[in-house]
């Protein structure tokens, strides 16, 4: 049986091995999102320049992704296939710098490896969403990007408990000790390298890539492309053909990534204050906060998990532009929330419509814009496409220390209810977006 676009109907296990390596992609996200503003301020960052050191992540994926988009698109070999050479080398540096991380003595350190981190992160990351493009028809494509949100979620749940099970049964200290990265941190990481490459490597071995239809035309136009100022070229070009879908959904991304930002960056502070009394990294009592946001971050990724599964059914019956829709302002008044809690034991309730909104975030809109690409440069766009997920952060990286400084007057909670205003506007804006594989009127 085939699709009408002759790519062939793939079984469960043929979507759950193509799908399996973002298992350990997401280890190395989780660890850093949960983690890595604990570090800094571990070794000495002062919360209102927590969210310049966190550029990296969007710089990096504003220079790394298309062009690793591009290249993918434009490379194949008998054995490794079109994106799974990519795969490969991403996971490898990856593990290093999960290995690297928390053996962090200085500041410099820790940001110069979140750098390579992330670099790294989005070479294997990006042509992963690419390999949906091209092994999936459109009847398959909703479901295979819900996979891969499944193993996003699982991945993330796993690696946000990490710390909290290292110290709360096993017993690894949780202490920073002369300023040093606490032991539950650092074998969370040794951990997450480890299952990163394994989990990569998974995909690398189990799932096949079909070669292009014409190989011969395929070659031909290889060497007619050969050289880094022709790439320069077909990249910037690119920005001028963006199908309208794409640049409707950019306003939406814009949004909500400021949101997941904001959370990112400052969850950690704003529960030290907000519920444990205390912004001073060195205390055991932050240290138990970042525990505790590493639980949160777990539930989040486990309901996201559990809903990759359950949208694309409502989105049958109704349309994935509603579904969008419906999780970002459930998300965002999840956010908003935050604010009014300072209980322990309720922190995780916001965290199921957090989960919720992410499983869309991770979904809908790749589904999306997969409907209104051309097939022979899903990796060029789906790259460029995270330009409308960097650019937000750099904005956010750029202001958000001096909107916390000077107008919330360092409170971090309130910054973290500004980014639950902004996903609730990305959800109205998705009301714009055209979907191309659904009729006008849904």
């Amino acid at each position: 049986m085939h699709t009408s676009t002759s790519k062939p109907i793939l079984s469960f296990w043929q979507l759950w091995n193509m799908s399996f390596g973002f298992f350990g992609i997401q280890f190395g996200f989780a660890l850093q999102n949960a983690n890595t503003s604990r570090i800094f301020s571990t070794l000495g960052a002062n919360p209102d320049d927590l969210s310049l050191f966190w550029l990296a992540a969007p710089v990096t994926g504003l220079l790394v992704q298309p062009i690793i988009g591009y290249l993918s698109d434009n490379t194949w070999h008998p054995t490794w296939g079109r994106r799974r050479p990519f795969f490969f080398v991403g996971a490898l540096l990856a593990s290093i710098a999960l290995f690297l991380m928390p053996n962090s003595s200085a500041l410099w350190m820790a940001v110069a490896v979140l750098w390579l981190m992330d670099g790294a992160i989005n070479v294997s990351m990006e042509p992963f969403r690419a390999f949906v493009g091209d092994k999936l028809g459109p009847s398959q494509q909703t479901a295979g990007f819900a996979m891969q949100t499944f193993f996003i979620g699982w991945g993330a749940v796993i690696a946000s408990l990490l710390p909290t099970i290292f110290a709360d049964y096993l017993h690894v200290s949780n202490v920073p000790v002369n300023g040093a990265i606490p032991d539950t941190v650092r074998y969370s990481f040794y951990s997450g390298g480890a299952i990163y490459m394994l989990a990569v490597l998974w995909t690398v071995l189990t799932a096949k890539e079909t070669p292009p239809d014409d190989l011969e035309a395929f070659r031909a136009e290889q060497r007619r492309t050969k050289g880094m100022a022709f790439a320069l070229r077909e990249i910037m070009g690119g920005f001028t053909r963006m199908p309208a879908t794409m640049l409707q959904l950019a306003a939406v991304q814009f949004f909500t990534w400021i949101a997941l930002f904001a959370m990112w960056i400052y969850t950690t502070s704003a529960i030290g204050e907000n519920v444990f009394g205390t912004v001073d990294a060195q205390s055991a009592a932050y240290q138990e906060a970042g525990n505790r946001v590493g639980v949160m971050f777990a539930v989040y990724s486990g309901v996201s998990a559990l809903a990759a599964f359950i949208l694309p059914i409502f989105a049958r019956y109704t349309s994935r532009k509603f579904v969008h829709m419906s999780c970002l302002v459930i998300g965002g008044v999840s956010l908003f929330s935050l604010y009014a809690i300072h209980d322990v034991n309720l922190l995780y309730v916001p965290m199921i419509g957090v989960g919720i909104a992410w499983a869309s975030i991770l979904t809908m809109p790749y589904a999306i814009l997969a409907g209104a690409l051309p097939a022979k440069r899903m990796g060029y766009y789906m790259g460029v496409f995270n330009f409308f997920i960097v650019i937000p952060q750099i904005v956010s990286g750029l202001l958000l220390g001096f909107v916390t400084k000077h107008l919330f007057a360092g409170h971090t909670v309130q910054t973290v209810m500004l980014g639950g205003v902004c996903m609730i506007v990305a959800g109205v804006l998705t009301l714009i977006v055209r979907d191309n594989a659904v009729p006008v009127g849904q």
